[in-house]
């Protein structure tokens, strides 16, 4: 099981990067292909659903093993919607139920992880009591690999995006251009757009794998205060 939010560069998606700025709710993610005979069965299935009450009907058709060894085996977070598919699941919901399930098991036998949303999806995590420890152990692939520059960029950056590079020189105080184009090897900062003004410059904003690597959900999450900037969403 993975210990802490080090997954490699090399599986990352491209076209994953371009949705970090407006990551979907996981409800709505439960939308793969089907037949019209397999949309039926769902729509059916969802009926029978809403007739049933609390959470042993919901996942009463999830195996929580397999659901377990799916979150055991992968370095990135799935979203509902995926596990749906790969448990045979018509809907997200009993996917959400077995989740909580899990959860409530592993705190009940006093696991040192759970399962918690990062960037859209669900990933096995440890506890935050035990960060320090860990951290120590695994000397975090974020601290060994990032330089102060990297970090005030980035900063900037997730902030205030979708932002210009001369915007965050001007924060900064000093030249960007290849400190942000070192993120963006990174796979934490992508081209957001083009400003409409002239010249059309590019507009930066930071990825999937920025949410990933720092545990977060959404942009929303970043920790704030009266002396941040909160990002535009």
């Amino acid at each position: 099981m993975r210990l802490v939010r080090d997954d490699d560069y090399s599986n990352f998606d491209d076209d994953e990067t371009m949705t970090a700025m407006a990551e979907p709710d996981p409800q709505q993610e439960a939308r793969f292909s089907t037949s019209p005979e397999q949309a039926d069965g769902v729509v059916a299935e969802a009926e029978d659903d809403a007739g049933e009450s609390g959470d042993e009907a919901t996942d009463a058709s999830v195996d929580l093993g397999l659901l377990e060894a799916l979150l055991l085996s992968t370095h990135h977070p799935l979203t509902a919607g995926k596990l749906a598919e790969l448990l045979e699941v018509g809907m997200t919901k009993p996917v959400r139920s077995a989740v909580k399930s899990l959860n409530e098991q592993y705190s009940a036998s006093g696991r040192s992880f759970r399962v918690e949303q990062v960037a859209g999806g669900y990933q096995l995590l440890t506890l935050p009591e035990f960060g320090d420890a860990l951290k120590r152990f695994h000397h975090r692939e974020i601290d060994a690999k990032l330089t102060k520059a990297a970090l005030e960029t980035l900063a900037i950056i997730a902030y205030k995006q979708p932002i210009l590079r001369v915007d965050v020189e001007a924060i900064r105080g000093v030249a960007c251009g290849e400190t942000i184009r070192n993120l963006m090897e990174k796979h934490l900062v992508k081209i957001a757009g083009r400003a409409e003004e002239p010249g059309r410059p590019i507009l930066y904003g930071t990825t999937k794998r920025f949410l990933e690597l720092f545990g977060l959900n959404t942009l929303k999450d970043l920790p704030q205060s009266e002396s941040l900037i909160k990002p535009k969403l």
